[in-house]
């Protein structure tokens, strides 16, 4: 009686790890069954982005992957970390009129916050009214169905740089943004995300390119907040901005900063040792290594590691692939 007790409990034991497995195992897809469907069809019309920069950060590991449980600990502590919703809130509290040789026009001043909690990382950024009605068509072109019952603030043929209408369309495109923004499919688009950090970063890297390092490493300094917000789903499209201010700060002759940067690039990498910026970070990450008494013996392992399995390749330095980004 003893052992069939015994073997009654261990039945009970393995069915009741078995439902729980089950349970935890559901299928993200079961959980959105409920899901209105405009929901479900705006997800899966939105934009496929370049294909190294931007794959899915949730990607299945790579069953050769050479990572260390302490490497594999930190991987899924920043996915996770990435993958916590994050809610931005768009004002513009001010206007600015420019007249530039035969032009006018009105800037507006936009204010992008995190909400939820104080944000003193605060995003501000300059767009005109041809910016948000370039965007708009983008977007048109892209998500017509989502966009249908989006308006606009039309054009007027006089009073545009009344304060009358200044202001109307202040709280217009305060609305605008706020709209577009609450859509998923937009929001995680590349043409949304270009409208907000595009034309900063072709100023940032135009300093790069010029040598002016100290201007170009301010400017990405303040773009690559906004762009961690913006792309929390998608860790790796942030790893070119990554590179260039490890680049700046290397050229400025701050190794410790360069490296701390370099570190967060490779964290984005280890399971994306594809990725054309992989090699050239890893080879300047050992130089900083070096440079700066640390551990680089790890690092090329994992360069020689990579090498092996490759095909000798020509591959450009982390500041040769820096220079040709957001080249117009």
């Amino acid at each position: 009686m003893d052992q069939d007790s015994h073997c009654t409990a261990e039945r009970e034991l393995l069915e009741a790890v078995s439902r729980i497995t089950t349970f935890s195992t559901t299928s993200p897809a079961d959980k959105e069954e409920n899901q209105p469907k405009a929901e479900i069809s705006c997800q899966l019309r939105k934009e496929n982005p370049e294909k190294d920069d931007l794959k899915d950060s949730n990607a299945t590991l790579s069953p050769h992957s050479s990572m260390t449980t302490k490497e594999l600990q930190e991987y899924w502590r920043n996915e996770k970390s990435q993958c916590r919703q994050v809610k931005l809130l768009f004002e513009i509290p001010s206007t600015r009129i420019v007249e530039h040789h035969l032009s006018k026009y009105v800037m507006y001043k936009i204010i992008i916050l995190q909400t939820g909690s104080f944000d003193s990382n605060k995003s501000v950024i300059e767009r005109r009214y041809s910016d948000f009605e370039k965007l708009h068509r983008n977007l048109l072109e892209e998500f017509s169905e989502e966009m249908e019952d989006v308006t606009f603030p039309k054009k007027t043929l006089t009073g545009n740089f009344t304060e009358e209408i200044i202001n109307e369309r202040k709280l217009a495109f305060k609305d605008y943004l706020r709209l577009l923004y609450s859509m998923k499919c937009v929001r995680r688009s590349k043409k949304f995300i270009d409208f907000l950090t595009r034309p900063e970063l072709q100023e940032a890297y135009g300093c790069l390119r010029g040598g002016q390092y100290p201007k170009a490493l301010e400017i990405l300094l303040e773009v690559i907040g906004l762009q961690e917000r913006l792309t929390r789903g998608n860790p790796v499209s942030i790893v070119p901005t990554l590179c260039a201010i490890m680049v700046c700060h290397k050229d400025l002759e701050n190794p410790a900063s360069a490296f701390e940067y370099g570190e967060k690039a490779l964290s984005r990498l280890r399971v994306h040792s594809s990725h054309r910026y992989y090699i050239p970070l890893l080879e300047t990450m050992i130089t900083l290594a070096y440079e700066l008494g640390k551990d680089f013996l790890s690092l090329q392992e994992k360069l020689e590691e990579w090498k092996a399995k490759k095909d000798p390749v020509r591959v450009f330095t982390l500041k040769e692939l820096a220079v040709r980004e957001y080249v117009q």
